[in-house]
């Protein structure tokens, strides 16, 4: 059997930048295991299964693989998917305007994604984030966080910002180092990571902080997954949305629209941007949209 496939490089306006999507058209009667196989073929972050939705009104259902298992939900997955469906199907054009709504059925539910293309811009896409980061449990001691990122333990948090674990679809924990310099040297130090995060029934560790390489960035992120098959990742909007939880916690924010923008992946070569609008009302967030853009690098076919 032979499928359309294509990469996506998502969270970018360039490409071999951001962070690298497979998406596979047409895999209606692929079974889990096979998916699950491809996905570790493919050995990137989330690869991406697309067939007929169940409601012929939407445009597709979706499926998500890391190279170790299936997620409910995904940011990257989400973006990418999204533009490229608008594209093969004539939605938006390959050189020009336009403008689309892509609806995609996923595990976490129905989530509409705004295509939006500009002539000489890649194409941006933008969803409303199906669920709202919620308190996830707690963290073990700051002393033990620190180990399993080989950092000390005073390097961990800053200002009021303390590790959290939130969960939105899917959990991450948000864990705040001191600068750039700190976060540049974290590591996955797996004799100390188990402890760590093994058991808290979070997708990875999702390290923040307010100094960032760009001026009109917000935060400079990273995240390790190694329990996903994700060593590390260039760009995770879902660990975005519940970093907007640590936002809502910790950063105070007045009634009304919020714009943050994330770096991420500088340290893998693979920089990415990751835009986030929090809305704020009676001081608790309301809504939250994740977008960035997407740019097609490959395109071919699977054969199985």
């Amino acid at each position: 059997m032979a499928f359309d496939f294509h990469t996506i490089d998502v969270f970018t306006d360039r490409r071999l930048s951001g962070n690298a999507l497979a998406v596979i058209l047409g895999a209606d009667g692929l079974d889990a295991s096979t998916m699950q196989a491809i996905a570790r073929e493919t050995n990137l972050s989330e690869t991406v299964f697309v067939s007929a939705p169940q409601n012929p009104a939407h445009t597709a259902t979706v499926r998500i693989f890391t190279p170790s298992t299936e997620l409910p939900f995904g940011g990257h997955p989400t973006i990418g998917t999204a533009a490229l469906l608008a594209g093969v199907k004539g939605l938006i054009g390959e050189h020009g305007c336009g403008d689309a709504i892509i609806t995609l059925e996923l595990p976490i539910g129905t989530v509409r994604v705004g295509v939006r293309h500009r002539d000489g811009e890649a194409p941006y896409a933008e969803f409303e984030a199906p669920k709202l980061p919620q308190d996830a449990g707690t963290l073990p001691p700051v002393e033990r966080l620190a180990a399993a990122l080989g950092l000390i333990p005073n390097e961990i948090g800053f200002e009021n910002h303390r590790p959290r674990c939130f969960a939105a679809g899917n959990a991450f924990a948000c864990i705040p180092v001191a600068n750039l310099e700190t976060l540049e040297k974290a590591f996955i130090n797996a004799p100390y990571w188990a402890a760590a995060f093994d058991n808290q029934g979070i997708v990875g560790a999702y390290l923040y902080t307010r100094q960032c390489v760009h001026v009109g960035a917000s935060f400079h992120t990273r995240m390790f997954a190694p329990g996903s098959g994700v060593p590390e990742d260039p760009a995770t909007g879902s660990a975005a949305i519940c970093l907007a939880g640590s936002i809502i916690t910790f950063d105070a924010l007045p009634d009304g629209e919020h714009r943050r923008v994330l770096e991420q992946g500088f340290a893998m070569g693979r920089p990415s941007k990751i835009v986030l609008t929090l809305d704020v009302q009676g001081g608790e967030l309301k809504a939250l949209r994740l977008g960035g853009h997407a740019v097609r690098v490959v395109s071919g076919h699977l054969t199985i």
